[in-house]
């Protein structure tokens, strides 16, 4: 099956359009990313001119687990939800990704399946690369290889830290060190209104590895109840940023 991505090339072929949403230059976008970290700036615009804009409305699905894998994305702004759900409609949330992450590089090279879903939780904009404009990129430029060895091996490193978490560490922890990784500057205002906010449901929380929705929320009424955060629809505000880091160990 083909991405849903590529039957919406009408709507999205106007990459200067996308541009003026985005938050970071496509340089410094790529800079940031370890798979091209080590490329000159050459290279670099190079690069930048193989990309093509993909803009998602909020619930958008970019593409389901199975589906063929052709393209690598970087989030130019945004919120995407790398997830998996079982024939019961139960899901487990891998990761959720802003601003500046990267995620399907290997589709970049094995042309394998889809591994889990993609789904935009905010309004998003991305940076598309099809991995037939890459590779010729590819084998004209050595430094890539290298990078992309690198940039693998972070993969695995950081599934290897969400096992070693699943297994040893407490739901508190565990949700701890979630709130603070999702945490970001609050735009709300008032005396009432928190530092540092998480736009996510407590629905979307509760879908993490290893957790049920119940003990999620159960935490949660912990936290809020003992003034650490706050929370409304969609949105939980960090009010006491120090305490919740303690409680990450």
């Amino acid at each position: 099956m083909k991405e849903p991505w590529t039957r919406r090339c009408s709507r999205n072929n106007d990459l200067q359009k996308n541009m003026e949403k985005m938050t970071m230059p496509v340089i410094d976008l790529l800079k940031a990313i370890p798979l091209f970290e080590s490329f000159n700036n050459s290279e670099l615009r190079h690069l930048a001119s193989l990309l093509k804009g993909q803009s998602l409305d909020k619930g958008e699905i970019l593409f389901h687990k199975g589906d063929t894998g052709s393209a690598f994305f970087i989030i130019a702004n945004g919120l995407i939800r790398i997830s998996v759900s079982n024939k019961a409609g139960d899901e487990v949330t891998f990761a959720h990704l802003r601003g500046g992450d990267f995620f399907g590089e290997m589709a970049l090279l094995d042309e394998q399946t889809r591994s889990a879903d993609a789904t935009a939780l905010e309004d998003s904009t991305l940076y598309v690369l099809d991995r037939n404009d890459f590779f010729p990129f590819l084998f004209e430029n050595e430094n890539a290889v290298h990078s992309i060895l690198r940039a693998l091996s972070m993969r695995l490193r950081r599934t290897d830290d969400i096992l070693a978490e699943t297994a040893f560490l407490t739901v508190s922890s565990r949700l701890a060190r979630r709130l603070l990784e999702l945490a970001e500057p609050s735009q709300l205002s008032g005396r009432e209104s928190a530092e540092y906010q998480v736009r996510m449901s407590q629905r979307e929380l509760g879908a993490m590895p290893g957790v049920t929705r119940e003990s999620i929320n159960k935490e949660l009424k912990i936290l809020k109840d003992r003034g650490i955060i706050t929370t409304s629809r969609g949105n939980i505000g960090i009010q006491d940023m120090e305490r919740l880091k303690c409680r990450t160990q």
